[in-house]
């Protein structure tokens, strides 16, 4: 028989418990023991909170140390093309002083994290930890699943955030050169969003309303610059605030077929604002025309809701018709249609008279057949 090693040695640091310790006569052991277990899961959660403030702060600091190091390759571009000024390169001075400062704190959490995880792997178990899955759990440098939002509160997100930044948006939206709206997102990262992309829009279909077109079109190619922002995060799947430096970068000096990418989606996007402008003055329209015949029928309603045969009987002019289908109504039913029809100014009733004068234009009309 081939008897199989097992290795104990990674069971003999358990710590089982220490409620079982020296107690003492003078104090009430029940007692002891509860504050002897307060305190070392009091321990335990700090030790596991320092983990995951070294955790945070390192991948800020490398969030920061790549968003830094787009600046400094455009800055040093912009040197190679021989825009050099003074303000140009005091700002480069300024960025390379921050990348190196970020590199060394990178260096410096990367050492701290991995000091903590060889402590981690030190500390005892014990009858909180044997049993229950979390102290010793691996910590990832992982993004976590956002929830996924309702409808309601993507709307209500959307409209909190367009009134807080309305002015930024719109001056986002009025700027024309690269450079300026590279500037402009850099002081403002906060605008770099989903919310900013379809407020753009909105203000396009407004400009396009008030029939201000070139306004729209200006607007409408800031729309697509931030809608290329967010597909490129998307792409690379990293926050968008970190990156848009680097569409800049390529759209200054991009090739034929990007440029030609993004003139076609600012004018799909301008076709779909014209048209959704177009349906939006049609719909304002209708509703425009129904209240003015809402008005003009009166306190009585709508025909439509009258009954087929004396709506047809007064859209024909055909007393007899009229008549005709009030008699083959109840009572009650007929008498409510006719109240709705004076009431509407349909039908006015006068002195007999006027029967009179009408049936002598029935008989005229009879001789003359």
């Amino acid at each position: 028989n081939t008897s199989r090693l097992i290795d104990y040695s990674s069971w003999d640091h358990i710590y089982v418990s220490d409620d079982e310790d020296a107690t003492s006569p003078y104090v009430d052991t029940p007692s002891l023991f509860r504050m002897r277990h307060r305190v070392r899961l009091e321990k335990m959660a700090e030790f596991q909170q320092r983990g995951e403030d070294l955790e945070n702060n390192f991948a800020e600091c490398k969030r920061l140390l790549e968003e830094a190091q787009g600046q400094l390759k455009e800055l040093e571009d912009g040197r190679q093309e021989g825009e050099e000024d003074e303000e140009r390169e005091a700002e480069l001075k300024q960025v390379q002083a921050v990348v190196k400062k970020l590199k060394k704190d990178e260096k410096t959490f990367a050492k701290l994290i991995e000091e903590y995880r060889r402590e981690e792997k030190k500390v005892p178990w014990n009858v909180d930890t044997i049993s229950k899955e979390g102290f010793s759990k691996s910590v990832l440098n992982t993004k976590p699943v956002p929830k996924e939002e309702t409808q309601e509160e993507k709307v209500e997100k959307h409209k909190a955030f367009v009134e807080k930044y309305a002015t930024e948006i719109k001056h986002f939206g009025m700027l024309r050169r690269w450079d300026d709206s590279q500037k402009y997102l850099s002081d403002n990262p906060h605008l770099v969003c989903e919310e900013t992309a379809n407020c753009l829009v909105v203000i396009c279909i407004d400009f396009e309303i008030d029939e201000k077109h070139a306004l729209m079109e200006q607007v409408a190619h800031q729309a697509i610059v931030m809608q290329f922002i967010l597909d490129l995060a998307r792409t690379l799947k990293v926050d968008p605030r970190g990156c848009f430096r680097q569409f800049f970068s390529k759209i200054k000096t991009a090739d034929k077929p990007y440029q030609d990418a993004f003139d076609h989606e600012l004018e799909l996007l301008k076709d779909r604002v014209r048209s959704c402008a177009q349906l939006r003055m049609e719909n304002a329209m209708k509703e425009l025309e129904e209240e003015e015949k809402q008005k003009r029928l009166g306190p009585g309603g709508n025909l439509g809701h009258l009954q087929m045969e004396i709506q047809r009987s007064f859209d024909e002019k055909n007393i007899q018709m009229l008549q005709e289908a009030m008699n083959k109504l109840d009572f009650e039913e007929g008498k409510y249609h006719l109240k709705r029809c004076i009431d509407s100014g349909l039908w006015v009733p006068d002195s007999g008279e006027g029967d009179d004068d009408e049936e002598g234009d029935d008989e005229e009309d009879e001789e003359e057949d």
